[in-house]
């Protein structure tokens, strides 16, 4: 069978000229990197403010399981068939990040005749917007350091610092860590570690800016920890807002590639979203928007995490309201969560699809909760058979959608034609009637309380006194209209990551919680989940490599 990476590299890619005229983006609006990639000027972006914009739609998925399910391969090839039906449309992703690249799941640009290209660059390095994001935190860290070992103006207590370094890299030694040893001319000694900068309050900052005022604002705005009489501390007056924007200014243009079907992609940013908020720029987004009749966007891992941050706070923050939902599946994914053993999924088993269908129905519910109308799109592998094909229309058909058989992967556009048919139709009925789930002015540990019982099915939340406490101190400082991002496994309803299915009469233990003041929302951090990563027993790092020909391999 011809593999991801045969076909990215038989593709032959169109300049990025072209792509960009395609997309009504003139030439002196571009900076190519390359003949393949560009980033789009700001003076042009600011110049679309104002025009009418077209219908957004969001692919989300059930939870991931090691089986697959293929939400951004669908992304791509729900935006190539869009196209080739004639609705003028664009595809809005998220960057990479390396630490999933050399982890566990490698390259992260779609598979087969779905994919955005260039495939290596995309998935290494891109255009730097990364390296930035990583510098900007981290220069922020080292003017923390140098403002105390030059006398604390500030008075801060070193033992209230909470701004952390970051790194785009799985590193668990990193999580914690002790900065300022060996003597005086090194600084003060404290406790310290590091963040995945997918998990970074800059990378949320910069997938939630509207312009470069509002970059440098929110930066300002970032609490670095609490002076000795307990105030807290800002970026702002530590004067390194300047400068950290001035690191980001030309990351914040967004970057325009291709799929391998010509259609014009903005890939820009990318926050986790088991940890973070998971989805690419408001920039890119509204962009898109103003140029396209369409924008097809994806949200990551679990409608449960994913869908549900782009809901209640990117569509919340930047006035977003999607036309329509598709919610990504597969018979093997479903076998997963039926209680099918990995190497046994290629065997039919429609009982085990049927409980697996358990966590499909919710997703549905739960984007039904948002008021969004919502279509199933079915990836086909081969070993798929009709009865059990049969068993998730079925149920879908109980549910009041459509499970729509998809096999872009192998086909490209036209493999997606019919689901494409029926967003269309969904975007045309105008039924989205979208909200979010909790309103502004509830109470933060309300609005997790809410978030646990109505999407996750949890019975309640358990909550220290001392959190409930620091939220009740957040609100206090004029943050109780902030939306919450909780972070927790992306496998699993609930905080543990073994309960497949649709576990329900859960409890979730929310282990801490922090104020991102920049970004605009409290992090609730839930169960084991680790906002740094660790690389797993076999990573991806170790078949990853260059052939003979000094290319790229193993990134698939």
């Amino acid at each position: 069978m011809t593999t991801d990476l045969e076909i990215a590299r038989a593709a032959t890619l169109r300049p990025i000229t072209e792509i960009a005229e395609r997309a009504g983006i003139p030439l002196e609006a571009l900076e190519p990197h390359g003949r393949y990639k560009a980033k789009i000027g700001m003076d042009f972006v600011r110049a679309q403010e104002g025009r009418p914009e077209g219908a957004l739609v969001l692919v989300t998925g059930i939870n991931p399981t090691a089986a697959g399910e293929g939400k951004t391969t669908t992304t791509i090839g729900l935006g190539d068939a869009l196209n080739a039906l004639g609705t003028r449309t664009m595809i809005a992703l998220r960057e990479p990040s390396l630490g999933p690249c050399f982890g566990v799941k490698g390259g992260a640009t779609g598979g087969g005749r779905a994919q955005v290209a260039p495939m290596e660059e995309i998935n290494l390095h891109f255009t730097g917007d990364f390296h930035a994001i990583t510098s900007a935190n981290n220069l922020l860290s080292a003017m923390i350091d140098n403002h105390v070992y030059w006398g604390n103006a500030l008075d801060l207590d070193a033992r209230r610092i909470a701004w952390k370094r970051a790194i785009d890299m799985n590193d668990r030694a990193l999580r914690l860590a002790a900065v300022g040893l060996g003597g005086v001319a090194n600084g003060f000694p404290r406790e310290d570690g590091f963040d995945i900068t997918v998990a970074s309050e800059v990378m949320a900052i910069f997938c939630l800016s509207k312009d470069l005022d509002d970059l440098r604002a929110r930066l300002g705005k970032i609490i670095i920890g609490q002076a000795r009489d307990g105030r807290a501390v800002t970026a702002h007056e530590l004067k390194a807002d300047g400068a950290m924007a001035a690191l980001l200014r030309d990351a914040l243009m967004p970057n325009l590639v291709q799929t391998l079907e010509g259609s014009p992609a903005l890939v820009h940013g990318g926050p986790f979203a088991n940890i973070a908020h998971g989805c690419n720029s408001v920039i890119a987004t509204r962009l898109g928007l103003r140029l396209a009749d369409v924008v097809v966007t994806e949200a990551g891992f679990g409608a449960d995490l994913g869908a549900e941050k782009f809901l209640d706070i990117k569509c919340r923050m930047a006035g977003l309201k999607p036309a329509a939902c598709v919610v990504v599946a597969t018979v093997r994914a479903l076998k997963m969560h039926g209680g099918v053993a990995k190497a046994a999924l290629g065997t039919e088993d429609v009982a085990a699809v049927r409980r697996g269908l358990s966590n499909l129905e919710r997703h549905v519910e739960n984007m039904g909760k948002f008021g969004l109308p919502v279509v199933v799109a079915l990836n086909r592998f081969t070993s798929d058979t009709d009865a059990e094909i049969a068993a998730v229309q079925e149920t879908m058909r109980a549910a009041g959608t459509r499970a729509i058989l998809c096999t872009h992967w192998g086909d490209g556009a036209a493999g997606a034609a019919e689901l494409a048919r029926a967003v269309q139709d969904l975007i045309a009925g105008g039924t989205s009637r979208f909200q979010p789930i909790y309103p502004d002015d509830m109470p933060l540990a309300d609005k997790i309380a809410t978030i646990a019982r109505e999407v996750y099915r949890a019975s309640d939340i358990a909550l220290p006194p001392a959190l409930a406490m620091r939220l009740k101190k957040f609100e206090e400082a004029g943050f109780r209209n902030a939306p919450v991002c909780i972070a927790k496994t992306q496998y699993s309803f609930s905080a543990n990551p073994a309960l497949l299915g649709a576990p329900s009469g859960h409890t979730l233990p929310v282990r801490e919680v922090r104020l991102s003041a920049g970004a605009g929302f409290v992090v609730a951090i839930c169960g084991d989940v680790m906002t740094m990563p660790g690389l797993p027993r076999h990573p991806a790092a170790e078949t990853i490599g260059l052939d003979a020909e000094g290319r790229i391999d193993g990134l698939f």
